[in-house]
């Protein structure tokens, strides 16, 4: 049973004596430790309905490309394979996904949506809560603990946030006891798009192609589980003692499958905490804390894609500095194509173009020296969306956002006044040197 606060009521529309239940999945793009889908199959059966999985295939999710859409539309192939097993019919219609739940609900007896929280997708639900005839209700499955259960507000700093969410993560770190629908949905005939097919979906969606796919990463949630388990069997004991070093590769490598909800961060942590390594709890402050509160700046912080939501004490200072010297200057072009006179950073943007990702230690490089070679902190800051939403993976995401504000002060503390930056942290290719073999890394 899903615990009550994961449930959010998004109107009030009475329940209708109809066809089926619908689960709209959007956000929570898997089986396995899916609330929403839990929910979905518990409400099928008690008003012994079927249960149909609605999914909306959009062209214009803002700042997405072809390798987006491939790496999703491959989970949605195991998402498919997945949902018939357990008699489930999933339907993949072309079209933005409000427009598409609309109409499809026109014969269901309420609608499950799992929740996000960018701006497009608290919109689309709001849209659909006010248009639909039965009621909507949203199921938080992507986050430990729920956002405003941990507070009701934009927290400063992880300091702040740590101790809110640790109070009470264990009440939402439950083993899930997979339900089957009693009644199969599967041979319910419906015109929906054919995601086995990988090649035949893309080629159908007016998308932007100048993006290679990503050959490092294939989408799905067996690809996770299996990054999981090799992180767990192999790298977790050295996490905090090479999470830093680009060259081990002791990371995880699993934002971009949370970022498409092909794995549950619920899912991940049970895992862990059966592992009993003695770092778990510094993989689970990156995995819970830290991503928690970049969802909250996400949540409560209408401006957390541009310049205006970092702190004003980090607007002041960078003001100061404005008009500070500045031995490099480069334009996106420049940053794009990976033409500035350092080799790391060229490296790791060429990197990130390659494979859909960078390290995350050499991300918060990357993002300071935009912010120190360029003239201007707003156009930094616009580049720095524009390059991490291009390419990466797991860009368009609350982390993203939050990473890139974290390089203009959010969530940190004001550091000894220098140029340009003011009092904004600063990061130099000495202090890489001081962490890991910077001649390997280029080699």
């Amino acid at each position: 049973m899903v615990n009550d606060y994961r449930i959010k009521i998004l109107n009030n529309k009475e329940f209708q004596n109809n066809k089926y239940i619908i689960y709209w999945m959007q956000q929570s793009q898997r089986t396995k430790y899916n609330h929403a889908l839990e929910y979905g199959i518990e409400k099928a059966n008690k008003y012994n309905k079927p249960l149909i999985v609605f999914f909306g295939l959009t062209d214009f999710f803002p700042d997405a490309n072809i390798r987006h859409y491939n790496f999703m539309i491959e989970g949605l192939k195991e998402v498919k394979d997945n949902l018939n097993e357990l008699g489930i019919n999933l339907v993949v219609k072309h079209i933005s996904p409000d427009k598409g739940i609309i109409d499809f609900s026109s014969d269901a007896c309420m609608v499950v949506v799992d929740r996000g929280y960018l701006r497009i997708q608290r919109k689309w639900r709001d849209i659909v809560s006010k248009k639909i005839k039965c009621p909507l209700i949203q199921i938080e499955s992507d986050i430990v603990v729920p956002v405003e259960q941990a507070t009701n507000k934009e927290e400063y700093a992880a300091r702040t946030i740590r101790p809110k969410i640790n109070n009470k993560k264990q009440n939402f770190l439950n083993e899930i006891i997979d339900e089957i629908p009693i009644i199969s949905s599967v041979d319910m005939d419906f015109d929906s798009l054919d995601v086995s097919n990988v090649k035949n979906v893309l080629n159908i969606l007016k998308v932007d192609r100048d993006v290679k796919i990503s050959s490092r990463f294939k989408g799905g949630s067996s690809q996770a589980e299996k990054l999981l388990d090799d992180f767990l069997k192999n790298k977790i004991d050295k996490y905090e003692d090479y999470k830093n070093d680009p060259n081990k590769n002791y990371v995880s490598d699993l934002s971009p499958y949370l970022h498409f909800g092909q794995i549950s961060p619920v899912y991940i942590s049970l895992k862990c905490l059966k592992k009993r390594s003695p770092v778990v709890d510094s993989f689970l402050e990156e995995l819970i804390v830290r991503r928690e509160l970049a969802i909250n700046y996400v949540y409560y912080n209408r401006d957390y894609d541009s310049y205006k939501g970092i702190p004003s004490w980090a607007k002041k200072t960078l003001k100061k500095h404005l008009n500070d010297k500045r031995e490099y200057i480069y334009n996106l072009e420049d940053f794009e194509n990976a033409e500035t006179h350092n080799p790391f950073w060229n490296k790791s943007q060429k990197q990130m173009i390659k494979t859909g990702k960078m390290h995350g230690y050499m991300r918060m490089f990357w993002g300071k020296k935009v912010l120190e070679w360029t003239k201007k902190p707003q156009d930094a800051f616009k580049i720095l969306i524009y390059l991490n939403n291009k390419y990466e993976l797991d860009g368009r995401d609350p982390n993203g956002y939050t990473g890139i504000a974290w390089c203009f002060g959010k969530h940190d503390r004001p550091w000894a006044e220098r140029d340009i930056f003011g009092n904004i942290r600063y990061m130099n290719s000495n202090g890489l040197k001081r962490k890991f073999d910077t001649e390997l890394f280029l080699k």
